[in-house]
């Protein structure tokens, strides 16, 4: 029979393993965090040497030729306003899928299980066309719309298998206390998603923050920049100025990585319980 000292030096080697995967992992920030107070000389001659002087004054021009905290804003703004829209239209799609499963319903759910697997860039053009004729071109609204219609089918898919992992008795006890099918959901269902939205809320924010192709098309005016596309200005045809790129780069990493440090723990958790066979 064998003892657990046997498997000591199996884990001792696996715990190597990944700590090396690990560290292998953090090397772009490392280059990233370093690179971003050098000079733009010191930069080209050897990008992975620790900086001869640190440059702070590269991180007050990016903020300055950004307008970061213009910037800032609307990328917060689509995301919130992304989020709110997804977690609460694909919380109630989803939950009527379940416990309503018609042939009409099953049939809708795969489509927007479907739709995961059309890559972005085979719809490009009908979305300019269709947000142009609809006036939602140019709009922090016609974007959070977009962003809607795109995010929908994980979220929706995610909310499904948690749903089914409620028990049907919690719903029948409150309806015969006297709630109606609203009540049901808001006041009994909904709490009981909390590791579900979490999930989805967390798996969005770092689409939607990081995101450059679909603002791109949809947002022209300079007052309407995300911070991806604040950014890419500093990326020209015949010069990059990556002295004042990767410090744009690092501000617009740290507030998404502060938020999923502080959320991460609600990941394992919220999948976990979706992962249920129907």
């Amino acid at each position: 029979m064998h003892t657990g000292k046997s498997y000591r030096p199996v884990t001792f080697a696996v715990e190597l393993i990944m700590i090396a995967a690990g560290l292998l992992f953090l090397i772009p920030f490392y280059f990233l965090a370093v690179n971003s107070v050098k000079t733009f000389g010191d930069l080209l001659m050897d990008s992975a040497a620790w900086p001869k002087a640190i440059e702070w004054n590269n991180y007050a021009r990016a903020w300055s030729i950004t307008r970061f905290p213009q910037v800032f804003w609307n990328s917060l703004l689509v995301t919130v306003l992304s989020n709110l829209l997804l977690v609460l239209i694909s919380s109630m799609a989803a939950y009527r899928m379940v416990r309503h499963n018609s042939r009409y319903n099953r049939i809708l759910f795969a489509l927007f299980v479907a739709a995961m697997v059309i890559p972005f860039q085979s719809v490009m053009i009908p979305l300019v066309k269709v947000t142009s004729s609809l006036g939602m071109m140019n709009s922090i609204w016609g974007l959070v719309v977009c962003y809607l219609g795109f995010g929908a089918p994980m979220s929706i898919f995610l909310f499904h298998g948690f749903v089914k992992s409620v028990p049907v008795e919690i719903e029948e006890a409150a309806r015969v206390d006297g709630c109606n099918p609203y009540g049901v959901f808001f006041r009994i269902v909904y709490p009981l998603m909390k590791p579900m939205l979490v999930t989805v809320i967390i798996l969005n924010t770092l689409w939607i923050w990081n995101d450059y192709l679909l603002p791109s098309l949809v947002l022209q005016s300079a007052d309407l920049r995300t911070i991806p596309i604040a950014t890419y200005a500093f990326f020209g045809q015949y010069t990059k100025q990556w002295d004042l790129a990767l410090p744009a780069l690092v501000l617009g990493i740290l507030p998404v990585i502060v938020f999923f440090l502080l959320m991460q723990k609600y990941i394992i958790h919220g999948i976990t319980a979706g992962s249920v066979k129907g």
